[in-house]
């Protein structure tokens, strides 16, 4: 048996039950989904939505697109396939990972992908603008996305200058915040807290964190006003 005992794993607090990151944004009646990690069935299950009009991957590591298999269940209840978008380079990981999906003799039942090639820069996703802002992870690129007031950064630490300009006047910003310890590919608590200083949004909530961090009450604690964890069901209104 493995077991861990550490004090998130013991809390009883359900705002350290930490699954993979992702964000599901309603917008003009419609609903787009950042990344699909592999906890994605689970996410969906407590927290239901009835349609689903676009998915937008930050990038293809296998925690970030690892439950589209699971996006079947809108096919299945949309009658037709979901538009996915995504950097050419993400785009081929899905491709891969999902080859069952794109073969000329598909399997019934199978998920049924639109693929939609995005780059840095503003996009339309049936009617809502949505930006893809370039972000660093060590040095692989990762799209941030903004959409509207709203922007999410996950996997990065590092943004280049021009990015922090399409970013800046978010009223509300999400960035990960891996620990408190340096990490090579993540932002660590202080360096997310130096980008959010730097925009300045309303309000900031730092994401992707790891058990490394502590529990939801300990980080509370280390944050600045207006600076708060994100947890798994946190709904944001703007």
């Amino acid at each position: 048996m493995i077991g861990c005992n550490c004090a998130v794993c013991r809390s009883d607090d359900p705002r350290d039950r930490r699954l993979r990151s992702s964000v599901m944004v309603k917008t003009r009646g419609r609903y787009l989904l950042i990344d699909a990690g592999p906890d994605l069935r689970q996410q969906l299950l407590a927290h239901p939505f009835p349609s689903l009009d676009g998915v937008l991957i930050t990038h293809g590591h296998k925690d970030h697109i690892g439950g589209m298999d699971d996006l079947r269940a809108y096919n299945y209840l949309q009658g037709k396939p979901l538009d996915i978008y995504a950097t050419e380079k993400t785009l081929r990981a899905i491709r891969r990972d999902y080859h069952y999906a794109f073969g000329n003799n598909p399997y019934p039942g199978i998920p049924r992908f639109l693929l939609n090639k995005i780059g840095p820069g503003v996009f339309r996703v049936k009617g809502v603008s949505v930006e893809a802002i370039r972000v660093l992870h060590m040095r692989m690129q990762v799209m941030a996305f903004r959409i509207g007031d709203f922007t999410y950064i996950t996997d990065c630490n590092g943004i280049p200058s021009r990015s922090m300009n399409s970013i800046r006047g978010s009223r509300i910003l999400v960035i990960n915040a891996l620990r408190r310890e340096k990490h090579v590919s993540h932002f660590n608590l202080a360096g997310a807290l130096e980008v959010i200083r730097e925009l300045q949004p309303e309000q900031a909530f730092i994401t992707h964190i790891s058990h490394m961090m502590g529990t939801h009450a300990e980080t509370l604690k280390m944050l600045p006003k207006g600076v708060f964890p994100a947890y798994d069901g946190l709904t944001l209104m703007l």
